[in-house]
């Protein structure tokens, strides 16, 4: 159910775009890039290209989805918040660069806050610790049991990541310094060496992930998620059994350099959360296990939600000394 905010902002899309446009020169004018800081194929881009056909139909003009990766997302981020605030560069925002990076790396070439006009909190994805479909670890229980007799390996797409971190919380909490975290340069190495048997598990977010569950060739042991999934029913949560700190999500948001015309970001803000509520597109995210926070911040309230994450994580990362160079 749509909250009052939700009401009041569908009303200002539909009755005050045209105006706002106006006032900003008919913006847009001309196509709008809108950057993915991670190769195709993830999250961010899958998310990134299912969302660009709507607003290039509701802006009526071409959003290009353009993929600048690199430093664990930190190129294409900083790009972004380099360019001319005109609302012709946008970011699909992700916890990982605006969080993770800003909890773990000493310097950022950009403050996560401060540089950027963050304007919508658009879905948010569970992580799950993952197994093969052959794996001899039918529960979570039994992995850790394993990790106290001898090492057990869990791979994450690089240090310093919501994975990662995610891990060293669950060996501290079980006590399990035997859970050793492998980082590689991405999800795709570390899915690659699980399902050849070099590594025992894997954390990762759900979304690329879910086919493989439903074939078995994955096996999920735990989702982060506060209540266990519909669509995964037979899979616990971390709070469940035990580690109800490992309840977290890896959001997407959208965003755009600092000082952006308040016309265009309250026009973004009004017509891009229909979208996401759209049967199309609510469809797919649910089949991705990848959907919206109801109520979804916006503004100010989503700039909280992300100082507050990374003084959450930035302790996290102080207690298991996960730095990043």
């Amino acid at each position: 159910m749509l909250n009052r905010r939700h009401l009041l902002g569908l009303a200002a899309g539909g009755l005050a775009a045209p105006s706002l446009a106006l006032a900003q020169g008919a913006w847009p004018n001309r196509s709008i890039r809108l950057v993915a800081q991670f190769p195709p194929g993830g999250l961010v881009d899958t998310v990134a290209r299912l969302l660009a056909p709507m607003m290039s139909q509701t802006l009526g003009q071409t959003v290009v989805v353009e993929n600048r990766a690199g430093a664990g997302g930190v190129i294409g981020t900083d790009f972004v918040a380099k360019q001319p605030a005109d609302g012709y560069t946008l970011l699909m925002s992700h916890a990982s660069v605006h969080v993770f990076a800003a909890a773990t790396m000493p310097t950022l070439p950009f403050h996560p806050t401060n540089d950027f006009t963050h304007m919508l909190h658009l879905v948010e994805a569970p992580n799950v610790i993952l197994v093969r479909g052959n794996s001899p670890f039918q529960t979570l229980e039994q992995l850790i049991a394993a990790a106290r007799r001898q090492p057990v390996r869990y791979g994450s797409s690089g240090i310093g990541s919501a994975p990662h971190l995610l891990g060293a919380m669950l060996s501290g909490e079980a006590r399990v310094p035997n859970f050793e975290h492998v980082p590689y340069r991405g999800s795709a190495p570390a899915m690659q060496d699980l399902l050849s048997n070099n590594i025992e598990s894997m954390i990762d977010p759900i979304t690329t992930n879910v086919k493989q569950m439903h074939e078995g060739t994955l096996r999920a042991l735990a989702v982060s998620t506060p209540e266990r999934l519909a669509a995964f029913p037979n899979v616990p949560t971390f709070a469940e059994l035990g580690f109800p700190k490992l309840t977290s999500a890896q959001w997407l948001g959208l965003s755009g350099p600092k000082n952006m015309p308040p016309a265009i970001v309250e026009r973004l803000k009004a017509v891009v959360p229909p979208m996401l509520r759209r049967p199309d597109l609510l469809a797919r995210l649910t089949d991705l296990q990848t959907l919206p926070r109801e109520p979804s911040p916006m503004g100010e309230d989503f700039v909280k939600l992300i100082n507050e994450q990374i003084g959450d994580w930035t302790a996290v990362a102080r207690q298991f000394d996960i730095v990043v160079s």
